[in-house]
Formats: structure tokens, sequence, C-alpha cells
């Protein structure tokens, strides 16, 4: 048995991948669920990152395998092998997101509401899903689900179950991205909200960018020094929004996780997590060394172009990082919202 990698980078050693699995994450998450008194009521909004099926709902966008073969066994409309960082996440107390627009038989609301949709982006351009949008789509929800509630529901979410739910933020690559391509909000918030806020990944580490950007300056792992840079000056701003949220809510609880440096790791340092010789080389590629990459044959199928996302045994290591507290400031533990 082996991991298939649709994106990242990593592609290596099973037995350390398994040690992760096995060990470290579990004592984490039993940690963590310890903790939970009640289940938690989660909202996402973001991109491809937390994306649960959002573009297969609300665009009847195909994605097939492998896109979820090795923990679903079906595709599911995630961009990963298996689950995100947000299932794992869920894994906690609680049961998986479903995407806002499924109204399908099966799907479950009572827990929260995934927003997150693949190609998502912070500006409303020709993105039809864009992060406005995504609130737009909370605040109707929001509104419909408590009308329900006062005519007599009771198997919604409650305005207390509002006023206390997570409320978490994945968004800003698909900004940064077409921000190069191109050459180059208001959020209406409560007092006691919780914020969960996820800064964006190192995009000059994709093999996408990797293969498709000829003329490049690479850092010492072999990352796009002028895209990396980029990403911090985004979380630059991401980060001193979060300081002036938390003087303007002082009862609200934000907490900013810096998944750049989380993901970098892997990249820089690939060699604590197995012998992953070749990690900017995606596994399930073609073309060989050094990205084993081709935009015109992928992965899955025909039209689903890859090189930019992480799979289940990546996102593994990623949340198990997540929930040491290490990256989080303040370094609050991710049980905090279902004390």
């Amino acid at each position: 048995m082996a991991f298939r990698v649709l994106a990242l980078p990593i592609c290596g050693s099973l037995l350390v991948v398994v040690i992760v699995l096995a060990i470290v994450v579990p004592l984490l998450f039993t940690s963590a669920a310890s903790q939970c008194k009640h289940p938690p009521t989660i909202f996402i909004f973001g991109d491809s990152n937390s994306n649960t099926g959002g573009l297969v709902v609300g665009l009847g966008f195909p994605i097939n395998l492998l896109n979820g073969q090795t923990f679903f066994h079906r595709s599911t409309g995630r961009l990963s092998d298996g689950r995100l960082v947000i299932d794992f996440l869920c894994d906690l107390k609680t049961n998986f997101l479903n995407p806002y627009l499924d109204l399908l038989e099966g799907s479950n609301f009572t827990n929260g509401e995934n927003f997150a949709i693949v190609g998502s982006s912070t500006l409303p351009k020709f993105d039809p899903f864009s992060l406005n949008i995504q609130v737009m789509q909370f605040v109707r929800y929001k509104a419909r689900t408590l009308e329900l509630v006062l005519a007599g529901s009771t198997n919604m979410i409650s305005e207390e179950r509002f006023k206390n739910a997570l409320y978490m933020i994945d968004i800003g690559q698909n900004y940064l991205s077409a921000a190069f391509a191109a050459n180059l909000s208001d959020l209406q918030l409560t007092k006691r909200l919780k914020f969960w806020i996820h800064n964006t990944g190192p995009l000059g580490c994709l093999p996408q960018k990797l293969v498709l950007i000829e003329e490049k300056d690479l850092d010492p792992h072999g990352c796009i020094l002028r895209y990396n840079n980029a990403a911090k000056l985004f979380i630059e701003g991401l980060l001193e929004t979060c300081h002036k949220l938390r003087s303007e809510l002082t009862d609200a609880t934000i907490v900013y996780v810096d998944i750049y440096s989380i993901k970098y790791d892997l990249i820089a340092n690939s060699s604590k997590y197995g012998n992953f010789s070749n990690p900017l080389m995606m596994c399930c590629g073609y073309g060989g060394p050094p990205y084993n990459y081709d935009r015109n044959i992928t992965c899955s199928e025909p039209g689903h172009e890859d090189g930019i996302h992480y799979t289940k045994a990546a996102n593994t290591i990623v949340v198990s990082k997540v929930l040491s507290k290490t990256y989080s400031s303040p370094g609050t533990a991710f049980d905090f919202f279902c004390q």
C-alpha cells in the first residue's frame, strides 16, 4: 500500500506517515476531543483547501477519482485523495460539514455549514462564490434558519448555537494566483464570536507554479521567491487585520493560525517526515523529475488540473501541527469553542 499524492509534494516513506497517522494525530485528537463537552457548531468560509463538495453541488462540475480514494473510496467533491484539514478537525467531536448548497437526501446541517468552494477568492471578480458571496449566503442561511426555529422546527441551529459557533476563514491563495496571472468587505460581526483564521500557504512551492513559470528565482528549497514573498505580504496584512479586530471586538476570540510556516516546513525539512527525497515532485503525475507535472496529462479525469492540492498524508501532518498550538496566535487549543 502507498500514498498517491495529487499535489504536494510529499511522496515517500510510508512508515513515518503511518507513525504520524497512528500515534501523533490520534493522541492530539484524543486530548482535544476529551475536552469537548458539547458537539461543536462550525461555519467555514474559503476556497478549495476547505471545499467539501461545494463546486459539485453549486455548478455541477465533476470531480472524480483519484480524489477521495484513500478514505471515502469515492469522490466527494474534495480536491484531495482523502480528508482535508477541516475534516480532521471535525473528527474531534462532530460530523463532516456538508456544503451549503447540498440539498440531497442525507445532508446534515445541524452541526454547521461549509461555504467554502473551489476557486473562491477574497475579491468579487469573475468568481461566482467569492468571499463576499459566501458571507451573503451565510446571512441568508442564518435568517432563514432562525425563522424556521421560531416556527417550531427543532432540528435546526438555534440562535444560541450561532452565537457560540466557531467561524473559520481559510482563503487567499486564489487571490494571489490571479494577481500574478494579471501581472500585477465588509463582514458583519457580533461580540463574543469565535474565529479561527488560517493564513495562506507557500504559493511558490506548488508543482503547478514551478512548471508554468519559466523565469523564476528559487529559494534554497526550490520554491519561487517572488510568489512566496507575495504570500508573506498577504499574510502580514491578514495578521495586522487580526490585531485590529481583536482591539475592536474585545469580547471575541480570534485565533490566527500560521499555515504558511506549517506547509513550508514540510518542504524545507521533508526528511523529518520520512524519506521524501523529492518534496516538490508529484507522486501520481507525469513527466518525471524535477516536478513530475504535466498540465496536459493529469492524475484525475480529463479537464481536472492539479499540482495545487494536498493529500490526506500531508493534511494529516498539517492538522497535527495545527492542534499542537505551536503555530496559533494566541496559543489557544482548538477545543476552546466546544467547552
